[in-house]
């Protein structure tokens, strides 16, 4: 499980060097073979090969007749891109991907469980402050309301 909100530096190749907490759990579980893809919420999602492969299973066999379903394959998979990491613990983040979430030198990688998201550091802050002071003003859904903190 990947837990927690890491500050990390874009180098002037455009890679981030993974946090040494995750390394060797990420050695063990995919040999640092990770797929970068990206979210609707204009961040970058980090997977383990292995994790990743589960996904990409179950949106290739949704149906293509709904549109929906077409664009999230299309965002998803059609972006979806191998980053290996090398003996330093870094990947390269491509080009296409560190412009789509506006990645420059500040970044905020965050745990997810099965996997990371990465965002521009000035773009997280603006908006976690914003889901802080949404959920004063939100009702919560029966499954949430069901969860005991």
């Amino acid at each position: 499980m990947f837990r927690g909100v890491n500050s990390i530096s874009l180098d002037s190749k455009g890679r981030i060097a993974i946090p040494t907490r995750y390394r060797e759990d990420l050695l063990a579980r995919c040999a640092g073979r990770l797929i970068m893809t990206v979210d609707r919420d204009h961040c970058l999602l980090l997977y383990p090969l292995p994790e990743w492969e589960i996904i990409e299973s179950k949106l290739v066999r949704l149906s293509s007749f709904n549109i929906q379903t077409r664009r999230l394959q299309r965002l998803l998979i059609g972006h979806a891109t191998e980053c290996d990491m090398d003996g330093a613990g870094r990947i390269l983040l491509p080009a296409p991907l560190r412009e789509f979430a506006t990645l420059d030198k500040d970044i905020m990688l965050i745990g997810q469980g099965n996997k990371f998201e990465l965002w521009d550091q000035g773009i997280w802050n603006e908006r976690r402050t914003e889901w802080l002071a949404a959920t004063d003003n939100e009702e919560l859904s029966a499954e949430l309301q069901s969860l005991s903190l």
